[in-house]
């Protein structure tokens, strides 16, 4: 039988959007289960997880070098 899926949001960052209806996109640091915490961006529904992608420091911070040459200079 599978285990359950243990998160604890140990630093809430930003609320992205939200959307009526109770969805949020947020992004959190989270750990998972033992594990160190991690940047977590992550769609939310009335406080329930849905689909999102998980970032180490690392890839976090080559997302943003990413992020930040392929918007338009009024957009950063």
């Amino acid at each position: 039988m599978p285990q359950p899926f243990e998160y604890q949001i140990t630093e809430h960052i930003a609320t992205i959007s939200e959307t009526g209806g109770g969805y949020t996109v947020e992004l959190n640091r989270v750990a998972y289960r033992d594990y160190p915490p991690k940047l977590d961006l992550r769609k939310w529904w009335n406080g329930k997880p849905l689909k999102g992608i998980t970032l180490t420091e690392e890839e976090a911070r080559n997302l943003y070098k990413a992020l930040a040459g392929a918007l338009p200079e009024e957009g950063r």
